[in-house]
């Protein structure tokens, strides 16, 4: 059956199979690509949590290293239960979040450690303080040494 101007009619359009299986591959691709978009969006925020852990990470293994070897005062054992009154590498161990009272409030959610062990740097003694803090399933640890000089 021909149309004026020599057109088959059954030519002008798309079949029902063809459209059918163009419906499939354009879902197939679309699929794909809101699964990678999944991926990225799901993982975008993890750089930020990262990046603060680091930073409150640095900020405390700074603070802690800047505290003297050895006790200054060691027949003063009371006293030294608080942040103000620390005067030792030593008076941060087993330390936590109740030790760092003054954090802005988007980082109470961060859980913080703090481990000081005695050990040697081929023969000085020093002190290995370890510094954990964790957020989630996101567990930053940064280690620095404190020696008697």
């Amino acid at each position: 059956m021909e149309r004026p101007g020599g057109t088959d009619i059954r030519s002008r359009g798309f079949s029902l199979i063809e459209l059918v299986f163009f419906i499939v591959v354009v879902s197939i691709g679309l699929v794909g690509i809101l699964k990678v978009m999944d991926v990225s969006v799901a993982g975008s925020a993890d750089p930020q949590v990262r990046k603060q852990a680091i930073a409150l990470a640095e900020s405390i293994l700074g603070e802690v290293l800047q505290k003297p070897y050895t006790d200054p005062d060691p027949a003063q054992t009371s006293g030294e239960s608080t942040r103000a009154t620390f005067d030792d590498v030593d008076d941060y161990n087993g330390r936590g979040n109740a030790t760092f009272t003054d954090l802005p409030a988007g980082l109470s959610t961060y859980v913080i450690s703090i481990a000081v062990t005695s050990t040697t740097l081929g023969s000085v003694p020093a002190k290995r303080v370890a510094v954990t803090v964790t957020h989630g399933a996101e567990a930053i640890t940064l280690n620095g040494y404190r020696t008697s000089y």
